[in-house]
C-alpha cells in the first residue's frame, strides 16, 4: 500500500507520515523544501506525473500557507484551491481507486463562540476561509462524480515542529531561555483568546481514521477543548517553576481574530478517534524538545 503526501514538510506531514509507515505504509512525500520528492502542487504536470507514475491508495493534501493574511491570497489560492483542483483532476482520469484526503480549517466556518461542527455554515471573513471553502465544493463535486474524496477540517494543533512564529513555539522557546537564565521579555496580545491545544500527532491518527472508512466523508478534527493562552503561559511555566508574570507585556493596540475558536468534535468520535494528549502533556513534549524547526 502507498500513500502520496502533498506539503509533506510541515508538521503535519511527518506525523501523517509516522501514521502511516505505523501501518506499513510506503509513503512517497512532496514539497518544496525539505528531504522530499520537489514538486508543487499547483502544478498540474507534476501532480499528473506523481498520481499517474504511484497510483498510491491514499493521497493526503497538505499543502498551505501558515497565514490567513490577504497578503498570500494568491500563494494560498496556489496552494489551496488549484492544488486541490489539479489532485482531483488526476485522480479521476489516472487512480479512480485512491482515496483523497482535503485539508480544511476551523477557520472556514461562522463561529458564533460555540463548538463548532462540519455542518456548520461557512465564513468568508478572509481570503484564506474563502479559498478552503472553494476547495471544499471542489471535493463535494468531485465526489458526486465518483472520486472518494474526503475533508477533514482541522482545528488548532502543535508540536515541538511548529515555527518559531507560532504563539505556541514562541512562548516555550522563550521558557526555555528563561529557565536557563535569560531575563527576555514576551509581548503578547490578548491572552484570554481562547483555542484548542491538540497535539499534531493525534490529529494526524484523526486524519487516518477519517480516511480508512466508507461512512463518513467530512468531519471536524479537533479535541473540543479549548484553553486560553493564559493557560499555556501557566502550563510552560509551572515546568519551569517560574511566574510567567514576570516575564510578559501586553501589545498595545492588538485586536484579536476571534475570542474562542473550539470544535464539536461529536462525528469523528464516532469513529473511534479522541485526542489523548493533553495539554500539559503538551507542553513537557514541547518543553524538552530542542530542535524546533
Amino acid at each position: 500500500m502507498k500513500a502520496l503526501i502533498f506539503g509533506a514538510n510541515g508538521q503535519d506531514g511527518y506525523y501523517l507520515s509516522e501514521a502511516c509507515r505505523k501501518r506499513q505504509i510506503e509513503v512517497v512525500g512532496v514539497s518544496r523544501s525539505g528531504p522530499w520528492l520537489r514538486g508543487d502542487v499547483a502544478s498540474p504536470e507534476t501532480v499528473e506525473k506523481l498520481i499517474r507514475g504511484h497510483r498510491p491508495e491514499m493521497i493526503f493534501h497538505l499543502a498551505a500557507t501558515s497565514t490567513t493574511s490577504h497578503d498570500a491570497i494568491y500563494e494560498n489560492h496556489a496552494a489551496i484551491g488549484t492544488g486541490t483542483i489539479n489532485i482531483l483532476e488526476s485522480v479521476k482520469r489516472w487512480s479512480p481507486g485512491s482515496k483523497v484526503f482535503i485539508t480544511g480549517s476551523g477557520l472556514q466556518f461562522i463561529n458564533n463562540g460555540r463548538p463548532i461542527s462540519e455542518t456548520d455554515p461557512f465564513d468568508h471573513s478572509s481570503s484564506y476561509a474563502a479559498v478552503r471553502n472553494y476547495s471544499v465544493y471542489l471535493s463535494r463535486y468531485f465526489r458526486n462524480i465518483g472520486v472518494q474524496t474526503y475533508v477533514g477540517y482541522l482545528f488548532h494543533h502543535e508540536s515541538p515542529l511548529r515555527g518559531a512564529q507560532h504563539l505556541c513555539q514562541k512562548i516555550a522557546q522563550a521558557a526555555r531561555r528563561i529557565a536557563e537564565g535569560s531575563e527576555e521579555i514576551l509581548e503578547l496580545g490578548d491572552i484570554s483568546v481562547r483555542k484548542e491545544w491538540t497535539f499534531a500527532e493525534n490529529i494526524a491518527e484523526g486524519i487516518f481514521t477519517l480516511i480508512s472508512q466508507n461512512k463518513v466523508f467530512e468531519a471536524t478534527i479537533g479535541s473540543g477543548h479549548a484553553y486560553s493562552v493564559e493557560d499555556w503561559l501557566n502550563e510552560c511555566f509551572k515546568l519551569i517553576n517560574k511566574d510567567w508574570r514576570r516575564y510578559v507585556r501586553g501589545k498595545t493596540n492588538f485586536k484579536a481574530e476571534y475570542q474562542i475558536l473550539v470544535s464539536n468534535p461529536a462525528t469523528i468520535n464516532s469513529l473511534g478517534w479522541h485526542a489523548t494528549t493533553t495539554i500539559s502533556e503538551l507542553a513537557k513534549i514541547m518543553l524538552s524538545h530542542h530542535d524546533a524547526k
